[in-house]
């Protein structure tokens, strides 16, 4: 075996001697091999001063690699074998930087580091090669000169004269290094390669390295031939993607649509599909498989087939059927609410016993403010279902039900679909909330659309247009909410049941505002229940004076009000807990917005009370009639309806009927014009139900005799005299209870919907029941009216008795 150092050749001669401490330069991205050139920009200060010193003096730099990218030097971060080298050639770049050309010498240990201000210096010690000549060794040799031959001629980045650089090279070391140094390798198998001092070994490393790198451009020769031959005009803007699809083939990796569409395979195996809609996905997806990815078809397919397989066709949510259990979440989350919380409970003791029935489909129908849609939310915790609220207020695109067709650009399924999807689960409880404010235009009717899905016997096979497939909403438990009922179509009410929400009483109210309103607003504003104390006077003096609703909507709007005071006082250092009465109310809340009690001071002539239904609950209005010289003309205002004007003339005529009875000449009305009016003018009226109060009112002014203040009254007339039922009764009571009314006049069909008033409220009303229009005369006409009249009231006061 021959051994020698590096550089011990015939040029031995002409190499300077290496002494035993050298400047170290650190370099982070190439390695340098002996009689290799490597060309590098030094910015580093410091680096640029070890460079000038070595120019300065002898030229002989020890160049190691770093083990990671830092600017620090130690040794536990530079590999332990590099190169000495010489530097050839310094330019200074405008930048401020230099260019430093370096030749390598002979490879180099770094035993330890001796300086490192302003740069390093460390002992160097020089290392031999081992080399033992044979047959293997120059026939790999030459194997590895020929693969490097090929290596350039395929490589775009080594010129054709480097064949003759490494046929010239004399040294096998050299040669080597020389392959090595050129090849496109990272820094690591670089820096094995240099520490490898066995020269068979190397070779063999070399080897693999040159195998590898000439398969890799082979392969791409190759490619790019493929693409030249099958290019064309057209394609040419294209080269870069079949570039990149040439070599997934080459790779043995699938394309994308491939992927795509065995991700599909997969998931419609999984989502246990119905057998008519599996058949149809499966359609879809050879479909898709024959688009090409670029034409938009492919995406509009893969959208509709994602829709489909994200519905949930099979997942359900179990129901929580515990009877007691329900009851409690309904219970903590509404006061009172009685009958919906029976028809909940009744609804779970039915799914005990039948496990398939289909979903109820309920209407809420009530003022705003009175726990409609909340009480949705609590259904859904009780049942342990997944709750959807879907608004459907404004709405007028039939679209919006049941989807757009595929065929329109950016088509998307129904709400119904989409609510869904959200849900996760195909047994949600979905809340359409302002179900009466529906409108219709030129892009159809909602409203007839929803007819399919709030029909237990039709939405088990509900198609929305985009999807084009059944889907079964029988397991669905709709609730739909509406203010009124009149606006409603016909066809689509009567797939519902209705459930009437009125409005609470001032007990209720102050209730519901212990429980939950003031411990919300407590915690919204930053509160704890520790700051401040609500007197039962507080609660009463904001439901009286500062609020006049069904709901409860302002009752929170005033009590959140008080807490940002309270809260304001707390933040300034206030001593707790603060008490918050009626007159700290009346401080924060300012003046009252409203009187405690509306009804008349004293009997007026001419002037009565009624009761009327609004959207929001119950309210009185007054009736006004007053006699003027003229010619018998009737006149009304008020902004009346059709139906209130023609009780009015009604009741005109039922006066004129009995004139006898009521005292007045026959002929009374031919010279005196009547005046109906009904105060607050802005305000649209209409309806049957003032039909006893106008009659009382135009009385009252044709005898002269005043009508009792403490007196309200609701009827429909006929000109017969006789006195119908009318609806709204429990709002109209809660209304002229709240006005300070104590007697109330009603039809005797009407007495048994007094079950649905609260106890507390019949016990401070005095109830009329009447027949006919002389009972409501005698009652409320201050003297009365014809004898006949009188006995008639009192027979029917007994037999309300009994």
């Amino acid at each position: 075996m021959k051994i020698f150092p590096n550089g011990k050749n015939k040029d031995e001669a002409s190499l300077p001697e290496l002494p035993k401490i050298l400047k170290i330069l650190p370099n982070e991205t190439n390695v340098l091999f002996p009689y290799m050139v490597l060309p590098f920009v030094v910015n580093d200060q410091n680096a640029k001063k070890l460079v000038e010193d070595a120019v300065s003096s002898d030229r002989i730099i020890g160049i190691f690699t770093t083990k990671t990218s830092s600017d620090n030097a130690k040794q536990s971060t530079l590999y332990t074998i590099g190169s000495a080298g010489i530097i050839l050639r310094m330019l200074r770049i405008p930048d401020g930087s230099l260019q430093v050309i370096t030749q390598g010498l002979s490879r180099i240990v770094l035993k330890r580091i001796t300086q490192d201000r302003p740069y390093y210096k460390a002992e160097i010690e020089p290392l031999e090669e081992t080399f033992e000549k044979s047959i293997e060794f120059e026939g790999m040799l030459r194997t590895a000169i020929t693969q490097f031959h090929e290596i350039i001629e395929h490589a775009p980045y080594l010129p054709p004269e480097m064949k003759m650089i490494i046929d010239n090279l004399e040294q096998p070391s050299q040669q080597i290094d020389f392959m090595a140094s050129n090849l496109n390798l990272k820094k690591e198998e670089q820096q094995a390669l240099l520490e490898q001092l066995d020269l068979t070994k190397r070779l063999k490393q070399l080897l693999t390295h040159l195998d590898h790198e000439l398969e890799i451009l082979k392969i791409g020769t190759k490619i790019s031939e493929e693409i030249h031959q099958n290019m064309n005009k057209a394609q040419r803007e294209m080269i870069l993607r079949q570039q990149l699809e040439a070599i997934k083939k080459e790779l043995g990796e699938t394309d994308e649509q491939t992927v795509v569409i065995n991700e599909i395979k997969q998931k419609i195996e999984q989502a246990k599909l119905p057998e008519e809609v599996r058949k149809e996905t499966e359609r879809e997806l050879e479909r898709m498989s024959q688009i090409p990815t670029m034409s938009p078809e492919y995406n509009v397919a893969r959208t509709y087939l994602d829709w489909i397989l994200s519905l949930p066709w099979s997942v359900s949510t179990e129901d929580n059927l515990d009877i007691k259990r329900a009851q409690q979440v309904l219970d903590e989350d509404h006061h009172d609410l009685e009958k919906i919380k029976e028809r909940i409970v009744d609804y779970l003791a039915v799914r005990q016993l039948k496990k398939d029935m289909k979903g109820p489909i309920l209407c809420f129908v009530g003022p705003p403010g009175t726990g409609k849609t909340s009480i949705g939310k609590s259904i859904a915790r009780a049942l342990g279902r997944k709750f959807v609220r879907m608004s459907l207020g404004g709405m007028r695109d039939e679209a919006e039900i049941r989807g757009h067709r595929r065929t329109y650009i950016g088509a998307l399924p129904g709400r119904i679909i989409q609510s869904l999807r959200r849900a996760e689960s195909n047994n949600p409880v979905v809340m359409m909330d302002e179900i009466d404010k529906v409108g219709m235009d030129y892009r159809g009717d909602p409203a007839s659309a929803l007819l399919e899905v709030l029909d237990p016997e039709q939405n088990n096979s509900f198609v929305d247009h985009y999807l084009d497939l059944p889907f079964d909403l029988s397991k669905v438990l709709f609730i739909a909410t509406a203010n009124v009922v009149d606006t409603i179509p016909p066809p689509l009410l009567d797939r519902m049941e209705m459930i009437q929400f009125s409005g609470y009483t001032e007990p209720q109210k102050i209730q519901i505002a212990k429980k939950f309103l003031l411990p919300k607003q407590i915690e919204e504003n930053g509160l704890t229940m520790d700051d401040v104390v609500f007197e039962d006077s507080a609660y009463s003096k904001i439901i009286r004076n500062y609020t006049r609703e069904a709901g409860v909507r302002n009752l929170e709007r005033s009590i959140a009000s008080v807490c940002r005071k309270v809260a304001r006082q707390v933040a300034s250092g206030a001593k707790k807990p603060i008490q918050i009465d009626d007159k700290e109310v009346r401080e924060i809340l300012g003046p009252e917005m409203f009187l405690i009690d509306v009804a008349e001071e004293k009997d007026e002539i001419g002037v009565v009370c009624g009761m009327a239904w609004t959207p929001t609950g119950g309210d009185i209005l007054f009736v006004e009639a007053s006699i003027v010289p003229g010619k018998g003309n009737l006149r009304i205002t008020g902004r009346l309806g059709d139906v209130m004007r023609e009780s009015a003339e009604a009741a005109l005529t039922y006066v004129r009927s009995r004139a006898k009875d009521l005292g007045l000449p026959e002929d009374f009305y031919q010279n005196w014009d009547v005046h109906i009016h009904v105060p607050e003018g802005a305000v649209p009226k209409d309806g049957p139900s003032a039909g006893v109060t106008i009659t009382t009112a135009l009385a009252s002014a044709y005898t002269k005799k005043p009508v009792r203040k403490d007196i309200s009254m609701t009827g429909e007339i006929t000109l017969r005299g006789k006195v119908l039922p009318i609806g709204g009764v429990r709002d109209k009571v809660l209304a002229a209870h709240r006005a300070g009314i104590k007697t109330i006049i009603l039809p005797k069909e009407n007495e048994r919907e007094l079950e649905d008033v609260p106890e507390h409220v019949k016990q401070n009303l005095n109830f009329k029941f009447v027949e006919n229009l002389d009972q409501v005369l005698d009652i409320a006409l201050r003297d009365g009216v014809h004898p006949a009249s009188q006995v008639a009231t009192k027979k029917s006061e007994e037999i309300s008795k009994k």
